[in-house]
């Protein structure tokens, strides 16, 4: 027994642990996307004018494009082979969960314009619905918004 537990240390000594990379990243299997004040503040900045139910919004935040792109979960070229299978998944605090494909955010595939929200209206979201928003404009109809977004997760089926 003692053998057995010398060696899996062995093992475990002698295979080196490499930093994941963008690249790398752009191809595991699941990528958790960081949501924290410091990753949104360093992207750009976009207004997005949408409907909520006929109230109209005046949004600000940065487009999950370019969020996926900065955490390495999305590669900033054209997307080939086993990425165009690649699902984001993003869950609000209340257990909502709703999905994209990564084809469908690409810029040169789907083009869907999705948004991390944390004002609207010139204010800071209140807690009924931020601190972030998810917010998709061009859909038919604001199913796929989130309140209260918690996380966000690129996978591979």
């Amino acid at each position: 027994m003692r053998a057995s537990i010398l060696l899996g240390l062995a093992c475990c000594c002698a295979f080196p642990v490499h930093a994941v990379d963008a690249g790398m990243a752009a191809s595991a299997t699941t990528v958790s996307i960081p949501l924290d004040a410091a990753t949104l503040a360093a992207l750009p900045r976009e207004t997005v004018d949408a409907d909520s139910h006929g109230h109209a919004l005046a949004c600000e935040g940065v487009p999950l494009v370019a969020l996926l792109r900065k955490s390495g979960a999305m590669p900033d070229g054209e997307l080939r082979g086993v990425q165009l299978a690649r699902f984001v998944e993003a869950d609000a605090r209340d257990g909502y969960r709703v999905v994209f494909s990564l084809g469908e955010l690409d810029p040169a595939t789907g083009a869907r314009r999705v948004f991390v929200v944390d004002r609207c209206d010139g204010k800071p979201l209140g807690d009924d619905v931020g601190p972030l928003r998810l917010l998709v404009p061009d859909d038919g109809r604001p199913a796929r918004w989130l309140r209260q977004l918690e996380s966000i997760t690129v996978s591979t089926p």
